[in-house]
């Protein structure tokens, strides 16, 4: 071999790395595919500023006035008026249970004392489990409150329109009143932590076999794909149970967490997230060829996870299109799970309608990995 420098053995190099590039088209659509993910996540999905989030009225002092501020809501881009109620019950069950964000409550008496001179108050009940998705909106409540009524407030009332303030607002943020950041980020980071772990954990299952040489013993092994899918991931089910609780150990002792409801009711749905992950996991490893692959599928499932299930991001500030598919995602409805035990102590029947899609979600991953699986056995 000639000690000069050669562009033809350089040529040749490229031409074989480029080849090699060409025929792996998994690591080539994830090199092409995350970055794409990555720009139009952040371009269309993300948004800061959420608006046209759900909102209840209770009203126990129905008229005039009490439909001028209700149609301010509706006015408002920030507020969405989705159920009315003379009820303040039922008003803060549906905040409960995660299906408004705000509760206005107009009280007895309310138009009674603002005719008389009084300064009644209008209390306003946010969920501030999340504290970043309502901010915005609660600083334009005093603004939209201060002109609802301008045009009801005339004549013999046209001095009330020029008191400042009319009427008082009182905001009361429930779950979270200090507005603690850890409340919100360290149970999301539960989610986080486990869909990362579990699902590459598992998703290296059949790829380690395959790389070691060993793949062909597994399949002569007399266990059907069942069994052999049960028997590795239920290793990794315990390895998160240990995550789970040491991150939950850090988050009462350490960061201070309230922890108001069953842990007992928590421990069936990390069993179920978990589980839930892995059968991802565990899919996965039948598409990969290698480790590499491995994680690069990991990465891709963990980046829309992160982004559009509302750990990092207000799920309702983004477009419908991306809370679809942050709907299909498990870590979406484990966080509303998580974060609603402890912090709000629903029981069974709040968080049943973020249960069901998990296991849903459970099955047909489940069922996809056992399908993939035969086919690898042919």
């Amino acid at each position: 071999m000639s000690a000069r420098f050669s562009f033809a053995r350089v040529r040749a190099v490229l031409a074989k790395e480029l080849i090699q590039i060409r025929r792996d088209r998994t690591t080539l659509g994830m090199i092409i595919g995350i970055p794409v993910m990555q720009l139009l996540l952040f371009g269309y999905a993300i948004n800061l500023n959420p608006k046209h989030l759900p909102t209840a009225v209770s009203i126990s002092d129905p008229g005039t006035f009490s439909d001028s501020i209700v149609a301010a809501l509706e006015n408002s881009s920030y507020f969405d008026v989705v159920k009315a109620t003379n009820s303040p019950e039922v008003a803060r069950g549906l905040l409960a249970q995660g299906e408004v964000s705000f509760v206005v409550e107009i009280p007895a008496n309310f138009s009674r004392d603002l005719v008389r001179g009084a300064v009644p108050s209008l209390l306003v009940e946010s969920d501030a489990t999340d504290p970043a998705s309502g901010s915005q909106a609660t600083a334009a409540l005093n603004q939209l409150f201060s002109d609802a009524l301008r045009d009801d407030l005339k004549g013999p009332l046209a001095a009330r329109a020029l008191a400042t303030p009319a009427f008082n607002v009182i905001l009361h943020p429930l779950y979270n009143p200090e507005v603690i950041t850890q409340y919100n980020i360290v149970p999301g980071l539960l989610a986080v932590i486990l869909t990362m772990t579990m699902v590459l954990l598992t998703c290296m299952a059949l790829t380690r076999e395959r790389e070691r040489g060993t793949y062909e013993n597994l399949l002569a092994m007399p266990v059907r794909p069942f069994e052999l899918m049960l028997g590795k991931i239920t290793p990794n089910v315990l390895i998160g149970a240990v995550q789970s609780t040491l991150v939950l150990l850090v988050a009462k002792f350490l960061f201070h967490v309230p922890m108001i409801g069953s842990l007992g009711l928590l421990s069936l749905g990390l069993l179920l997230f978990i589980t839930a992950n892995l059968a991802v996991g565990y899919t996965f490893s039948t598409i990969a060829q290698n480790q590499l692959q491995a994680m690069q599928m990991t990465v891709f499932f963990l980046l829309p996870s992160i982004l559009l299930s509302g750990f990092a991001f207000p799920f309702r500030g983004m477009p419908v299109w991306a809370q679809w598919i942050g709907e299909i995602l498990p870590a979406t409805h484990f966080l509303r799970v998580v974060r609603g035990i402890l912090l709000k102590g629903n029981g069974a029947g709040e968080i049943w309608p973020d249960v069901w899609p998990l296991i849903l979600f459970l099955f047909v991953a489940g069922s996809i990995a056992l399908l993939r699986f035969r086919r690898t056995l042919d």
